[in-house]
């Protein structure tokens, strides 16, 4: 039987009632639970708008403020706030200077840096490469390397230099690292266009062959120590790393930056107004320019500042828990993170370029920290205490359903017992009095049947009284009046003297009781006539259940310090689900219907009652089909 069968036992109706009743409040209770939380999420998503419109109108005021304040600082004759990214450049018609300038990887104009003319090693180049006469060459540029004038001396120690490098099978050969070491100790000179710092650590690296040197020479260029134009800066750095035996490339941000200064110069002579901002990418990053202009011709000045939009985006929405994205023109994202209408936050508040008077488009969405914790408890009240109540209710209609059911059960199973016993008593009975009648009319002459008659009466007689005192007991039983009056027993005597009370009627019909035990050592404190009756209980248990078996058997001994009075046969066996049931009080199995076996349905429960009171257990095996086996394990008289 499914449980679903179990619960729609009768009565049907009454059950069907009240789980309609409970089907209607549940949904009623959850319906007026889930409004009030909508409700709440509606409230909550319109404070969360307004919170939203109140960060934008605030995050906007603030970035006007700081671009406006920008602007001023960039036009004023010098600089007076605080650089932490980007870089401020000051265009004139043929000179470019930027601050803080080791922040420009390459700059788009040369150095300003005093370089010796060409014509004063004219000489020295003849001899060097028309003559091929590189001792003369070494003396004449070893003379101007003793020149007073630092740009005369820096050209000749780098010339002179090459010659003994190109002598390189000569005796004195290495003696070229000598003019690169005092080539390098005069940074404000310019030689072959660079510095001559430049020239020089670049040649005694490659010299030294040492990877530090490449490596120092790598650090410097990072720091943009020279100024240097880009074909400059890459030649020098692609000499320094393979010198250094690494792949290392300049960071990206930072030539971004150095293109970007690039890009305003060549715009030097367009116009693009005395004043203005926009946004510009470069190889993928995006730039903020803001400039102001002031002369012109040869007066001409243009003040530019470069700055990633990020870092001012961030400074002015620091304090909000929102997330701010800014796009410009294109829609594409110059700061910050764009979030959609379906990520889970929330539509975005929008603030267009032209509303704002900004650069950008501005997208102001709820951060993780924007809801209102006391918002956020409230609803967990609400559905707490919504499904505390929707539990309560359940589990109130679970246990009245059930309360209701076994109330209909144990009326069942009275009115059923009342029926078993009624049929009990009505055989003995219906037999006496026909028996009586019959004695009593003198209808029966004959002796020997006479003689057959009274010994029939006095065995119904013994049968219902067995049944009324079986009947009176388990009421005391139940109702906990039954006094035990223990004593030490033997179990081969117990069992022989019980089923001593079978034999006679086990032998009309061809049946017997099999016995297995010790015949000494078994023995038991146990008040005697209840224990009687639970192993009488279990006999007759065992012969209507096998009622087509000739035998069943009954077997003793000691198991485990205990002893063990076991009641076997092989009869119609228990149901796996009525395991339990059986020793339940008016509960009798499926084999007793199909059986058609008599029976009151308070044996098993009498003998669960004795043993437990003897402080033992009772077990069963059943397979159905193949029989079940009962056993009482019962506390040993002689334990230690």
């Amino acid at each position: 039987m499914t449980p679903l069968d179990e619960w729609l036992k009768p009565p049907r109706s009454l059950l069907l009632y009240l789980l309609v009743l409970t089907l209607v409040s549940v949904s009623a209770l959850a319906w007026f639970g889930w409004r009030l939380l909508t409700q709440e999420r509606l409230l909550e998503a319109q404070r969360v708008e307004e919170r939203m419109q109140q960060a934008a109108d605030r995050i906007t005021a603030t970035l006007r403020g700081t671009l406006a304040e920008t602007g001023e600082r960039v036009a004023a004759p010098k600089w007076d706030g605080k650089l932490e990214e980007g870089l401020l450049l000051q265009v004139g018609p043929a000179t470019v200077g930027a601050s803080p300038r080791e922040r420009l990887l390459y700059w788009p104009v040369p150095a300003q840096q005093p370089e010796a003319s060409t014509a004063t090693f004219a000489d020295g180049e003849r001899l060097e490469f028309q003559e091929n006469d590189l001792r003369k060459a070494a003396d004449w540029y070893q003379r101007l390397a003793n020149s007073p004038d630092l740009s005369v001396r820096a050209g000749a120690l780098m010339r002179l230099a090459r010659v003994w490098r190109k002598a390189a099978a000569s005796s004195w050969a290495h003696r070229a690292a000598d003019p690169y070491t005092q080539l390098a100790s005069m940074p404000g000179v310019k030689v072959a266009g660079v510095s001559a710092e430049l020239v020089a650590r670049e040649a005694l690296a490659e010299i030294s062959s040492r990877r530090a040197d490449s490596s120092a020479l790598l650090d410097d260029l990072r720091a943009a120590r020279w100024q240097l134009t880009r074909g400059q800066f890459e030649f020098y750095w692609d000499e320094a790393a393979r010198l250094a035996g690494t792949h290392a490339s300049p960071p990206p941000e930072a030539l971004a930056l150095a293109d970007a200064a690039s890009q305003i110069w060549e715009e030097r002579g367009h116009d693009t107004g005395a004043r203005g901002q926009r946004t510009i990418w470069v190889d993928g990053y995006p730039f903020l320019l803001v400039w102001r202009e002031t002369g012109s011709g040869p007066a001409f000045r243009r003040a530019v500042l470069i700055a990633r939009p990020e870092a001012i985006l961030k400074q002015a929405s620091g304090g909000d828990p929102v997330v701010v994205a800014a796009t410009d023109s294109d829609g594409r994202v110059v700061a910050g993170r764009k979030v959609g209408a379906n990520s889970g936050r929330g539509r975005p508040v929008v603030r267009t370029a032209a509303e704002s008077q900004l650069p950008w488009t501005l997208y102001v969405a709820p951060g993780s920290g924007s809801n209102d914790p006391g918002t956020q408890a409230r609803q967990r009240f609400l559905l707490l205490a919504t499904s505390i109540m929707l539990t309560f209710l359940l589990a109130g209609t679970y246990f009245v359903a059930r309360a209701i059911r076994r109330e209909a059960e144990v009326a069942r199973m009275q009115s059923e017992f009342v029926s078993a016993v009624s049929h009990e008593f009505r055989s003995p009975l219906t037999s006496m009095r026909q028996l009586s009648e019959m004695l009593l009319l003198g209808r029966v002459p004959q002796e020997g049947r006479r003689e057959i008659y009274y010994q029939t009466l006095v065995r119904e007689t013994s049968r219902l009284q067995r049944l009324v005192e079986a009947l009176l007991n388990f009421g005391r039983m139940e109702a906990g009046a039954r006094q035990y009056h223990f004593e030490e027993l033997d179990a081969a005597h117990l069992v022989y003297r019980v089923v001593s009370e079978f034999e006679p009627q086990l032998a009309t019909v061809g049946r017997h009781i099999e016995l297995q035990g010790v015949e000494q050592g078994c023995r038991i404190e146990a008040d005697p006539e209840a224990m009687s009756v639970a192993l009488r209980n279990l006999v007759d248990n065992a012969l209507k259940y096998s009622w087509d078996k000739p035998a069943v058997w009954v077997e003793w001994g000691k198991e485990n310090e205990r002893v063990a009075i076991r009641v076997r046969d092989r009869g119609a066996g228990i149901a796996p689900a009525e395991m339990k049931a059986i020793f339940r009080k008016f509960v009798r199995g499926s084999a007793a219907a199909a059986g058609n076996v008599k029976g009151s349905g308070v044996g098993l429960a009498m003998v669960r009652h004795i043993v437990a009171a003897h402080g033992g257990e009772i077990v069963v095996e059943s397979e159905p089909g193949e029989g079940s086996t009962f056993t009482m394990l019962l506390r040993a008289a002689d334990r230690a």
